[in-house]
């Protein structure tokens, strides 16, 4: 047990990860269509107090802001050739918060996909994929991450390019996919085969899990997935904060803090162990979910009904695997958590 996050999982056996950079960047200020991670340079301050928000709000491990920091995603903003430096200096300002907390606190350097599709359906090839993940990754890893953080991803070519790139590095990993098309990714991978895809790798992740899609009731069904397959590594539940809506010309999402609590329950019983939230959790969903995961005590595995009831119904019938259990795709009222 070398790396911080299997030892922190042996010391506790969850940690909390943390919510949305987006959301809370475009709060600070950041204008659509800016890439975010030009603010490592030209924002210290607010990259360091998103990193803090986290922190103080509970969390054990915090993603640096670094998801498009690949050279295809940068190359749109003509910044291809700071890749190195961009995501050393995200790292570096997470290794100075997290060095800086009370407690131990672990520096995720946050990996995203890298906008473009591999072949054979699209024009990218293995090797230059692979490239492109290792050029990130030596720049996470000299700014001080204690890992790297793969999310987002939908196809299985990226997944093992990346998981390649990270070897090349010598950094330990985890891994996320996000299942947002009935419940499969947008290439079509299911629960199931994420499964055999991860026990496949020559470099595995430490953990791996599901994040982002269409909710959390979908996530938390993907989770149960995973441990259908009989997924034997930790897994990851990162869920957004309920369903996004448009109004007053801004995207807002409509998990309160207390559905977020209970997802943060009901995840950690369904079987993940690193639980978190993406695109609109804020701080304060974040303090919910730690008050909640302290406060009760662990359950039985929630059933598709529970699930249901609590958080809101599933947005399709299955989750892509076979025999999949059908559910009424209505979205009622959700029970409050006691």
């Amino acid at each position: 047990m070398t790396d911080p996050l299997t030892r922190r999982l042996a010391e506790q056996g969850w940690l909390l990860a943390d919510g949305a950079t987006g959301t809370t960047l475009f709060n600070m200020g950041l204008d659509s269509g800016e890439a975010p991670e030009l603010w490592n340079a030209t924002e210290p301050d607010r990259i360091r107090a998103l990193y803090r928000g986290a922190v103080e709000a509970g969390s054990d491990l915090f993603l640096t802001n670094s998801f498009g920091g690949n050279a295809s995603r940068l190359k749109l903003h003509e910044a291809a050739h700071r890749v190195r430096e961009l995501n050393r200096l995200a790292a570096a300002l997470g290794r100075e918060v997290a060095d800086a907390a009370a407690r131990p606190v672990i520096v995720a350097g946050c990996v995203g996909p890298t906008g473009e599709i591999m072949q054979p359906m699209g024009t990218l090839g293995h090797d230059s994929a692979v490239a492109m993940f290792h050029e990130q990754a030596e720049g996470l890893k000299e700014g001080g991450a204690d890992i790297l953080w793969l999310e987002t991803i939908s196809a299985p070519e990226e997944f093992k390019a990346a998981a390649e790139g990270f070897m090349l590095a010598g950094m330990p990993w985890v891994g996320t996919m996000s299942f947002d098309t009935a419940g499969r990714t947008m290439m079509g991978v299911t629960s199931a085969a994420m499964v055999k895809l991860v026990g496949k790798l020559q470099h595995p992740p430490l953990a791996f899990g599901a994040n982002c899609g269409t909710g959390a009731s979908d996530l938390l069904r993907t989770v149960l997935g995973f441990t259908a397959a009989g997924a034997e590594l930790p897994l990851v539940a990162k869920g957004n904060a309920g369903i996004p809506k448009y109004q007053g010309g801004h995207i807002h999402y409509d998990g309160t803090p207390e559905l977020m609590a209970d997802y943060a329950v009901m995840a950690r019983n369904a079987g993940a162990r690193l639980i978190g939230g993406c695109c609109g959790t804020t701080p304060e969903h974040l303090r919910a979910m730690r008050a909640a995961l302290e406060e009760t005590a662990p359950g039985p595995r929630p059933t598709l009904e529970e699930i249901a009831a609590a958080l809101g119904a599933f947005s399709s019938a299955g989750d892509g695997t076979d025999g999949s259990p059908s559910v009424p795709l209505r979205r009622g009222r959700r029970r409050a958590r006691a």
